[in-house]
């Protein structure tokens, strides 16, 4: 073996052009949750279990050919088993404590527990309805799925080139945004590091004992990382502000304050019949009044961005895409509601709407227009 390592392991090391490279054609992180969070707001227009199971069939297939080899893309099983908890919690509920959706199918009857006068409206026990059971899973359904998209945005985008992102105003905030988001990540890594190394070692990584046992050497972890982090915010300057006038300050504060205020009453306009007329121009004249106050805030932040990503084609493409869901599954809300809101009295076996199926859809672009991920190397070094 010569100074250089053998021919295999100098072949198998990667170039310092590779992450360059990679990082060069990778997808705006911004693109990758405006994508997803256009497909949980299509999920809130709609309690049709069909169209929510291909809302999740279409964000777990793009997750599955285009997310990445890091730690914190491995969260997206996890948020599906929160969804999954939250429809036994939510059928659950509905068992024990009845529904107000009335029956005649009666699947089961539990022993009802006496309550006071006081607690008129409220039972324990009772009669189990399919209707009431039937209502409760497509309500949860819908709360379901928007966990999963927002799961998906968690595993394709990459939270530290999302932070490079945000505009200086929101800098402070978004640190704390991007730490939250990737403590989960981390600490399922951690997790699963821990009990493969009890496995090897032959001792018992499930159940009470082994959860205790793996439990300890997690807190210390991301103790560890809180430390490291802390050091490191503190050695690039985190926290150092620019002086500015006095009347710059006092605008960005009336541009910001009025402009949060006119998108809620924008909001509110567009969500009322009554406010129709004024809903929109208020709406775009709050989004600029933020704008515009974010713009001046970001004065007071002194940093700069190494390398940023740029918002290229293909992002436009992937947030198209989610809009396009979106707003397609809008339109069918209002003008078929009955396709997008089955209804469980009488109790009929739901139908798959091909309009909005066909909408819904459109939300695979991004498996086809962004570059596929990197792929593992398994080859070792002889």
């Amino acid at each position: 073996m010569g100074a250089g390592g053998t021919p295999s392991a100098r072949a198998s090391a990667p170039t310092p052009a590779a992450p360059h490279r990679h990082r060069a054609t990778a997808l705006h992180p911004g693109a990758w949750w405006l994508w997803a969070l256009s497909l949980g707001t299509a999920a809130t227009r709609t309690t049709n279990p069909l169209l929510l199971a291909l809302l999740v069939a279409v964000s777990a297939y793009v997750v599955v050919t285009r997310r990445p080899h890091a730690p914190w893309s491995r969260s997206y099983g996890a948020f599906v088993k929160l969804a999954l908890a939250v429809l036994l919690v939510r059928l659950l509920f509905t068992t024990l404590l009845g529904s107000p959706i009335p029956g005649t199918h009666t699947l089961l009857t539990l022993p009802e527990v006496p309550l006071p006068d006081w607690a008129q409206g409220i039972r324990l026990g009772g009669r189990v309805t399919a209707e009431g059971l039937t209502f409760a899973l497509y309500d949860a359904m819908k709360l379901a799925t928007l966990l999963i998209c927002v799961g998906a945005a968690n595993a394709l985008a990459n939270p530290c080139r999302l932070l490079k992102s945000l505009p200086g105003a929101l800098y402070e905030m978004g640190v704390a945004v991007v730490v939250a988001l990737t403590f989960a990540p981390n600490l399922i890594a951690d997790v699963h590091r821990l009990r493969a190394a009890r496995r090897l070692r032959g001792r018992p990584d499930r159940g009470v004992r082994g959860l205790l046992q793996v439990g300890l050497p997690v807190l210390e972890g991301a103790l560890e990382r809180s430390v490291a982090l802390a050091a490191a915010m503190d050695a690039r300057g985190y926290g150092r502000t620019a002086q500015v006038p006095a009347r710059v300050r006092r605008t960005t504060a009336a541009l910001t304050l009025g402009g949060l205020l006119g998108v809620c009453a924008g909001t509110y306009g567009l969500l009322t019949a009554a406010g129709g007329t004024y809903g929109i121009p208020v709406l775009l004249a709050g989004v600029a009044a933020a704008v515009a106050g974010l713009w001046l805030g970001g004065r007071r932040t002194v940093r700069t961005r190494y390398r940023p990503d740029r918002w290229d084609a293909r992002a436009w493409l992937v947030t198209a895409s989610g809009a396009t869901v979106a707003a397609l599954l809008f339109l069918a809300a209002a003008r078929d509601p009955a396709a997008l809101h089955p209804g469980v009295i009488p109790l009929t076996a739901p139908t798959l709407p091909l309009w909005p199926a066909a909408a819904v859809l459109v939300g695979l672009l991004p498996a086809f227009v962004t570059p596929a991920p990197d792929p593992v190397s398994t080859k070792e070094p002889s």
